[in-house]
């Protein structure tokens, strides 16, 4: 299982909600701020690039990383997410 960052900008309401539904489908997931969230796929960049991108419009923007060795971050969504990106990231 591989930890991905996935960051994202969208105009409407409607397909960041979209976005958040998609990244929901993924093995694991957790919101780190509004526009971006860390999954867990066994899905390469590219798939899970394009899994998500299909409820985009046309100039939103998407960016699919693979997670590092190292992460740091403060005032994640409570302890939760904060134990699922120490676990995951």
């Amino acid at each position: 299982m591989t930890c991905y960052i996935v960051s994202f900008e969208v105009k409407l309401e409607s397909t960041r909600t979209k976005i958040h539904e998609r990244l929901k489908t993924f093995e694991g997931y957790c919101p780190v701020n509004h526009h971006c969230w860390a999954i867990t796929s066994g899905k390469k960049a590219t798939e899970v690039r394009d899994l998500i991108a299909e409820v985009l419009a046309p100039g939103d923007r998407l960016f699919v990383i693979r997670s590092g060795t190292e992460a740091a971050w403060r005032n994640a969504y409570g302890e939760k997410n904060s134990e699922w990106l120490k676990k995951n990231l």
